[in-house]
């Protein structure tokens, strides 16, 4: 796809950081906007901070854990578009803490967040995208924590490795049956947005029990000063991400100096040699 004006793009997590980006940056291209967030007074503020006539933008309050909810807000984009030409399944939230100190209700909403809403997402929007014809694109967001293995993370890193590795083989299976459909995975790396205090839109049938203290604390100070320190902003994953699905490219890594990491860990694997701690 290299012609935007005038085609729909639905985006999860579209209230804030990478998808309040990838919305503004579909808007600039002609595209009607279709935005789903949790946060239902942010996705209020950023469907206003777009300013788009009321014909060009939804919004839809959509918790992406249930399939009921993206199907619903599937069935809101096709009923008032007709059409999704670009899918960002981008909804993520993070939780630093040892993988011995993650609860099930850890697991629950990060793996729910995380991955199952891109499962959710391309089970309801893809046979949809097909049947409508002509060309269209999903984007799912993974992270580098999806290539590399960074302790402290556990739950965010299985979620991310899962959202590799479907979309490799979703990638694989729209070449092998000739798709007009074609598949992208972004991998940032830290980047300065609100996804260090994914708490504050955790819901409370997955809330939180643990405390934070010890070494779940010195993890998410470390994170939280990783993430503020991102040189990339989510504005360049955006650009980068729309680049890509001009170019057909599957891979979207835009921190290059992840790089390095990457190589280190395939070599670790291939040679069969023990997990190393990154520098």
């Amino acid at each position: 796809m290299n012609n935007f004006n005038g085609k729909t793009a639905v985006i999860t997590g579209a209230a804030s950081g990478i998808g309040f980006a990838l919305a503004k940056h579909a808007a600039a291209q002609g595209m009607n906007v279709v935005l789903a967030d949790i946060d239902e007074a942010a996705l209020c503020n950023a469907t206003e901070q777009l300013g788009l006539p009321a014909s060009r933008v939804l919004a839809v309050r959509t918790d992406v854990r249930h399939a009921a909810e993206i199907k619903a807000l599937a069935d809101a984009a096709y009923q008032q578009f007709h059409a999704v030409h670009l899918l960002f399944n981008n909804a993520g939230v993070a939780l630093a803490r040892t993988t011995w100190e993650h609860t099930v209700a850890d697991w629950e909403w990060v793996l729910q967040v995380n991955l199952w809403s891109v499962v959710h997402g391309i089970s309801e929007f893809l046979p949809r995208m097909q049947a409508q014809g002509g060309s269209a694109h999903i984007v799912n967001t993974a992270s580098v924590a999806g290539l590399v293995s960074n302790p402290g993370m556990a739950a965010y890193n299985v979620s991310k490795h899962g959202v590799v590795t479907l979309s490799e083989t979703l990638s694989l299976e729209l070449q092998m049956t000739q798709s007009p459909v074609g598949v992208s995975l972004l991998c940032p790396a830290w980047v300065p947005t609100g996804i260090g205090n994914s708490e504050r839109n955790r819901p409370g049938d997955v809330a939180e029990t643990n405390p934070i203290e010890g070494l779940t604390a010195q993890l998410n100070k470390r994170i939280g000063k990783a993430i503020a320190s991102g040189q990339l902003t989510a504005d360049d994953m955006a650009a980068e991400t729309f680049k890509a699905i001009e170019e057909k490219r599957f891979y979207v890594i835009p921190h290059g100096y992840m790089f390095p990491v990457i190589e280190t860990r395939m070599k670790e694997i291939l040679l069969q040699q023990n997990p190393t701690l990154p520098k």
